[in-house]
């Protein structure tokens, strides 16, 4: 989840937008003193003695922090209370929690064609600037049985988690964001060493290099070959290949001793990635 901080006219206040609906409709403010329990999430950041108010309207939180603290010691506390909060879809305001199945981009009664033509609008209007302003994009391709199903170009893979908890919230129809990608049949990846492959990833790799932004996906598993895909900070990246010769492979061989080669199919010149790319000269990268 991207959360953006965008500096007010009044140095003492600070506005966060977390990419995220905030409320569906209105404006809304809480002053430290009085009640808040009707927002879990204004409860959890006043927990920070130095914030006094909290303006919430559609798209973001503007807080108020009294004299002698800097935002540059406050944020880091701020923005991990948001994130933590809308990463558990949690309700923002108690009534909320109702109110935003009769959101007016809730098209229940349209059908799946309404349905999509209001993820479409969400996409297009709401999620699109976000991935490009990250250097990336996103591309539409489908909706089937409550999976929105999406193309991530450059840095827009590090915000899926976002965009679902998004259109989660304003479609309850969509119950899932996945890659265009991982539609595709993959048999291999059912088999042992396919399993064994996704649980060293899944596990060991991938929570080292979502520090960095980055992540890997396991493609498929055919004979002896592993095919990977590398995403968000990880795509395009100069010391990919040597991450993948020296740790990935590795770790990848000695969980299933039958795979003798480890192939990357992202185009890292570009936005796709392909699958089953080979290298320029047709064999692998390594």
């Amino acid at each position: 989840m991207f959360i953006q901080t965008e500096e007010t006219q009044d140095a003492a206040e600070l506005r966060f937008i977390p990419g995220v609906p905030v409320l569906n409709s209105g404006n809304l403010s809480f002053e430290r003193g009085g009640d808040v329990s009707r927002s879990p999430l204004v409860e959890r950041i006043f927990e920070i003695d130095e914030i006094h108010r909290a303006d919430l309207n559609k798209d973001s939180i503007t807080l108020a922090k009294s004299d002698g603290q800097e935002w540059l010691l406050l944020k880091p506390a701020i923005l991990g209370i948001i994130m933590d909060h809308f990463m558990s879809e949690r309700p923002v305001v108690l009534e909320e929690e109702t109110a935003s199945t009769q959101d007016p981009t809730d098209s229940s009664a349209g059908g799946k064609d309404g349905l999509i033509g209001e993820i479409e609008e969400l996409l297009e209007t709401r999620i699109r600037p976000v991935a490009q302003d990250q250097g990336g994009d996103i591309i539409f391709h489908g909706f089937e049985e409550g999976r929105v199903v999406l193309e991530f170009q450059g840095g827009a893979y590090a915000l899926q988690g976002g965009i679902q908890t998004m259109l989660r919230h304003y479609i309850p129809e969509v119950e899932e964001v996945v890659n265009h990608l991982d539609m595709i049949p993959k048999p291999g990846l059912d088999t042992p060493d396919g399993q064994a492959i996704k649980r060293v990833l899944d596990d060991e790799i991938n929570p080292q290099i979502a520090m960095h932004g980055g992540h890997i996906s396991l493609v498929d598993v055919v004979e002896d070959t592993v095919y990977l895909r590398l995403e968000g900070g990880c795509q395009g990246c100069g010391m990919a290949s040597i991450t993948l010769k020296q740790g990935v492979e590795g770790a990848i061989k000695q969980a299933a001793p039958s795979i003798t080669q480890v192939l990357d199919t992202t185009d890292h010149a570009g936005g796709d990635n392909p699958y089953y790319q080979p290298g320029k000269d047709g064999a692998s990268p390594y």
